[in-house]
């Protein structure tokens, strides 16, 4: 069989067909650099619409919150009102300046509830470690709440302060 000939190239030729190639790699190193860049450039434009999804979530979280604190620090004046009024003896009951602290302590109430503040209702519940702090354990219903011994408050759908109460365990698991 006869060889085909290859046809005679001069240098210049040579020369024209090397640099050809070698534009045609640069051509393709050039590609893969700006695939690259537009690569990076779509994630970091990613990055940024996340960074200002999350930016106006959190905003929109502190203005939803920026009570807590304050609400969170007259629970405590809510809690001992409620328990001055428990032990409020029959010869004082009536009196005018009891009813007055009674108002006051409604209308705080209702101030603080404009607010979205709620109480946990816990009482004959199943005890729930998000919303309850079990701090004792009597004999009773198992894991229901029996008794409240102070009460828990959301703000909206967060959980404030947690009710302090007291579980219900079966005398079987006391036992054993």
């Amino acid at each position: 069989m006869e060889k085909e000939k290859e046809p005679d190239l001069n240098e210049s030729e040579i020369d024209n067909l090397n640099d050809i190639e070698t534009i045609r790699q640069e051509l393709s190193n050039e590609k893969e650099k700006a695939d690259k860049y537009l690569a990076n450039w779509q994630r970091s434009q990613a990055d940024f619409e996340n960074y200002k999804r999350w930016a106006s979530q959190d905003k929109k979280e502190i203005v939803q919150f920026a009570n807590s604190n304050l609400i969170k620090e007259l629970l405590p004046v809510l809690d001992d009102l409620a328990m001055a009024f428990n032990t409020l003896t029959e010869d004082i009951i009536d009196n005018s300046w009891v009813e007055g602290i009674k108002l006051i302590y409604n209308k705080l109430l209702t101030t603080m509830n404009a607010q979205d503040l709620s109480e946990i209702d816990a009482l004959g519940e199943e005890f729930d470690p998000n919303l309850h702090v079990a701090v004792m354990c009597k004999e009773g219903p198992d894991g229901i709440v029996i008794e409240e011994i102070r009460k828990g408050y959301k703000l909206k759908d967060k959980v404030l302060r947690p009710t302090m109460v007291i579980v219900g365990k079966s005398k079987e698991e006391k036992e054993e």
